[in-house]
Order: structure tokens, then C-alpha cells, then sequence
């Protein structure tokens, strides 16, 4: 008897200790604590709105030393002195006894954009009795930002003409109960716009301030620029309205609205030596003939011509225009409409006409292949109108030559300047009185090297030559021996080198003059 009762009392001591190891282990679920934020599923901004934060204790537990926080989305205007995350501590709250229900409410007002999800949040934590061990229980709620009753728009035409002074407005109205206090607009400009002026002054041509916004009040801010661009092209603004709060901008409203260029009612067209589409040459004289014409129903009075000119191989120093004026700063000419009376006066259907001459440069070089392909641009603006030209320019292949007077040994070299160039020959005739020896260097050209006993022609196959060939690298040669049969004044005739531009896609040559007996020549 007495060994069973031992036996009986050590298991009551063990169930004890695991009843009081598994009460430690698993002492308390923070679900019997109930959290939950009451409050409207829709606000409108500036309006103050009312959230409650209510919780009760269903468990069978007192719950000790609570602390409950409540926290407001960003830019929520309070009251003066309350911050956006309000503590409650234990002195209010005080012991949350089993069954107890409690309620607190907080007061704000949302601001954001329409549509906005505004998100509150709030946590309770707390020491449940005779345990060591803190929980928290935590809530959220969500509240969408109605319609704002702000009228917000551009009054902007939909179509604009290039080049011209127009203007445009911002429209602001409030239909709000509550003025809106440090409101701000901003403005995105479309690429091509130029800033005039604006009323009310803008800080940095963008943003204007707008103090005090009352219900049923509204204004207008007023803006004159230009526009620049392509016919057809759609430019877009874009405009925002929002109010400053703690140093941030929060958007209220956005708007965008688009604009397109309006076709010219000028057209303009340019001839270079009385051709459409020409290809120029190195060293060239051209002569520009720029043409407009007004294709619109108004008259333009009073009008300027610019041409700006771009290009490496444009030598403007020789530029010549009877009634137009070169700015070297920015290799413009301008013509004023004092100067040509189309351009004072150009009526419906009518069309004027400027020109100027100037001469290419052929000793311009090219740093490496990535300059190859030269380009000569000009560039026409005449009120609204732009047109940009370009024109090609060909290679330019070299032959020189040098004869050694006491063995008549004779040395071709050839260069290529600007552009890839396709199946280069060098030709020329040799005299009766002069005769081949046979010898030719280097080795590896004397497969491109034939003579025609009949037409006593000499070709040399040069081959493909890139840009630059001869002027930043090695430039290909070959030489060959010739003896004197009787008297003669030239031993080699004129030199012809040729080849097709892959730039130009035309066929370009060049000459180089005969050898005479008497002096070298290279």
C-alpha cells in the first residue's frame, strides 16, 4: 500500500511538471485578442474622416500593460500637434479583463490622387497575466480616394504651327467644402517648346503656387511659347495639380493633353548647279538656288530666310550671295525680307527664290574609316518651315608617279580619300619610241599589270581601296622599267586612275600628267 501510494504521488509530481512545461510552451493564442479598424471605404480629399479602432479580450485571461498604436497613410493632415502614428499607453487603457471591450477614434484628413488606396494600420500589444512573454495583434484598413471635386484641364488648340507665338491655359475650379491651403501647379513641356512668358510668373517657366483655394473659386494660369517640329508630329503636355505638405508635392490631379504641328503653309525645295539630286566632287563650285513657295490661303509679310551650312568639305571661305549675309559663328546665311521683295511680300501661290556659291575643299582629311562617307548639309528655315538637305560627295582617287632619269624606272602610287571605292585601274598609253623591259616590282603585283601591244595601253588592276587608303596607311604602288627606242618627249603618256564609289554609286577618275624625259615628276 504504502509502495502505490509512492507510485501514486510521483506521478502526480510529473504530470504536474509536463502540465506546467506545456501551460510555459504554449501559455496564450494572441487570436483570443479580437483588433479590428472601423472606418469609410471612400473619402473625399481634405474632408475629415473618422477611423475606429475597436478590440475586446475573449480569452479567460487578464491582459496587462497594453499599448495600442494607431497609424495614418502618408500625407494625412492632422490636427495641429498630433503626429501621423498616435500612441495609446497603459495610464488610458489600463488591464483588459476577460469580456472587456474597448473602442478609440482618430480623426484625419486623406490626402492623395483620385483613385488612390489610402491603407490605416493599428497593433496592440500586451503582457497576458502571470507570463513574461509580450504578444501583439495587429489590423489594417483601406480606404479609396473618391473623385476629387476639382476642375483641373488645359485650354490648348489641337493643332499648332510650327515656329509661331501661341497661348494656352491651365483651368482650376474647387467644388471642394473646405479651402485647400499651399496648392501647386507644375507643367511638363513637349520637346521643341520654348517659354515666353507667363501670367502669373512661373517659378523656373514650370510651377506656379496657387496660396488659398476656396470652395466655388477657381483661376487660370496663362502661358505664351513656341513650338518646334516635324509636320504631323504630336506633342504632348502634360500638367499636374497637387498641394505641399511637410516639403512634398502630393498630386491631386494629372492631366495630359496632346497637340499636333500643323502643316507648313510654306514649302521650300533647293537645286545645286541646276540639278535635283546632285553628287558633288571634291573641290566643286557649287551653286545653291533655294526655292519657297506659299502653298497656304494667308499672305507672309516680312519674312527671314536662314541657311545653315554643315559639312568638312565646305571651304566657306569662298561663299558668295549678292543679298545674303554669312555668319562665320554658325555657318549661317540669312536673308532679309529689306533685301529680297518675296520675302517682304509673298502672296498665295507665289515663289521666291535666294541663291549663294561657294567651293568644295579636295585637301580635307578624314581621321580613320568612321569619317568615311562625306556628307554636305544644309539646313532652310524660313518662318514655320525647316526642310534639311543632304548631299553626297564623291571619293577622291590619287595617282602620282615618279620616273628615275637614269633607268627610266617608273613608280605609280594610288590613294583613295573619303569613300569606299570598287575596282580601281590605273591606265595610260605608252609611246612608240618607249619600250617594257619586263621588270616589275613588287612580286605580287605583276599579275595586275598587263599591256596591249596593239593600243599600247597599260593597265594596272589596283582592286578595291577603302577610305583612307594611301592617306593613313601604306598607300599601294608598283613600279616597271622602260628604255628609250629614239627620241621621245614623254615617256609616259596622260595617267587615268578610275573606280566605282560606294557612297555615290557613281564612276569617279582622275588624271595625272605625262612624264617628260627632262624632269621627275611626282
Amino acid at each position: 500500500m504504502k509502495k502505490f501510494l509512492i507510485i501514486i504521488i510521483i506521478l502526480g509530481i510529473a504530470l504536474s511538471v509536463a502540465g506546467f512545461w506545456y501551460w510555459q510552451r504554449n501559455p496564450y493564442s494572441k487570436e483570443i485578442l479580437k483588433l479590428e479598424i472601423l472606418g469609410p471605404e471612400e473619402a473625399v480629399i481634405s474632408d475629415e474622416i473618422e477611423y475606429t479602432v475597436k478590440y475586446k479580450n475573449n480569452g479567460n485571461v487578464r491582459l496587462e500593460e497594453p499599448r495600442l498604436i494607431f497609424e495614418f497613410p502618408e500625407y494625412t493632415l492632422l490636427k495641429e500637434g498630433f503626429s501621423k502614428r498616435q500612441e495609446i499607453g497603459p495610464e488610458e487603457l489600463g488591464d483588459i479583463y476577460p469580456g472587456e471591450e474597448k473602442t478609440f477614434k482618430f480623426k484625419g484628413r486623406l490626402f492623395g490622387k483620385e483613385g488612390e488606396l489610402k491603407t490605416v494600420k493599428a497593433w496592440l500589444n500586451y503582457q497576458p497575466k502571470n507570463l513574461q512573454a509580450r504578444y501583439e495583434s495587429s489590423t489594417t484598413f483601406t480606404t479609396k480616394i473618391q473623385s476629387i471635386p476639382l476642375t483641373f484641364d488645359f485650354d490648348l488648340p489641337s493643332k499648332i504651327k510650327a515656329g509661331r507665338e501661341f497661348d494656352f491655359s491651365l483651368n482650376y475650379y474647387s467644388s471642394l467644402d473646405e479651402p485647400l491651403f499651399d496648392l501647386g501647379i507644375k507643367i511638363e513641356y513637349p520637346s521643341g517648346f520654348e517659354f515666353i512668358k507667363s501670367k502669373p510668373s512661373a517659378l523656373g517657366k514650370t510651377e506656379w503656387e496657387i496660396p488659398i483655394l476656396n470652395k466655388a473659386e477657381g483661376g487660370r494660369v496663362e502661358i505664351k511659347g513656341k513650338l518646334s517640329g516635324e509636320t504631323g508630329e504630336n506633342k504632348i503636355f502634360r500638367g499636374e495639380l497637387g498641394i505641399w505638405l511637410e516639403d512634398n508635392f502630393v498630386l491631386l490631379k494629372q492631366i495630359t493633353k496632346g497637340a499636333e504641328i500643323a502643316k507648313p503653309r510654306l514649302s521650300i525645295f533647293q537645286t545645286i548647279n541646276s540639278q535635283n539630286q546632285y553628287i558633288a566632287f571634291p573641290g566643286d563650285l557649287l551653286h545653291y538656288e533655294i526655292y519657297f513657295r506659299n502653298i497656304g490661303e494667308e499672305e507672309f509679310n516680312n519674312l527671314f530666310l536662314v541657311v545653315k551650312l554643315d559639312g568638312k568639305a565646305f571651304d566657306f571661305e569662298t561663299i558668295k550671295s549678292e543679298k545674303g549675309q554669312f555668319k562665320n559663328g554658325d555657318n549661317s546665311i540669312v536673308w532679309d525680307w529689306r533685301e529680297v521683295p518675296k520675302l517682304g511680300f509673298l502672296g498665295q501661290g507665289e515663289e521666291g527664290k535666294v541663291e549663294f556659291w561657294l567651293n568644295l575643299r579636295d585637301d580635307w582629311q578624314i581621321a580613320g574609316p568612321q569619317e568615311k562617307n562625306a556628307i554636305l548639309k544644309n539646313t532652310v528655315l524660313i518662318s514655320q518651315a525647316k526642310e534639311e538637305f543632304e548631299t553626297k560627295v564623291n571619293s577622291k582617287l590619287e595617282i602620282s608617279q615618279a620616273i628615275d632619269p637614269t633607268t627610266y624606272i617608273i613608280t605609280w602610287r594610288a590613294k583613295n580619300y573619303f569613300n569606299d571605292v570598287k575596282n580601281v585601274k590605273v591606265k595610260t598609253v605608252l609611246p612608240q619610241n618607249v619600250q617594257l623591259t619586263g621588270k616589275i616590282s613588287p612580286e605580287q603585283e605583276k599579275s595586275k599589270f598587263a599591256f596591249d601591244s596593239q593600243s599600247r595601253e597599260i593597265i594596272w588592276m589596283v582592286g578595291d581601296m577603302e577610305a583612307g587608303t594611301g592617306i593613313l596607311n601604306e598607300a599601294p604602288n608598283i613600279s616597271f622599267q622602260v628604255v628609250l627606242t629614239g627620241e621621245v618627249v614623254d615617256i609616259i603618256g596622260e595617267i587615268i586612275i578610275t573606280g566605282e564609289d560606294q557612297w555615290t554609286g557613281t564612276f569617279i577618275e582622275n588624271k595625272a600628267i605625262p612624264v617628260e624625259t627632262t624632269a621627275p615628276v611626282k
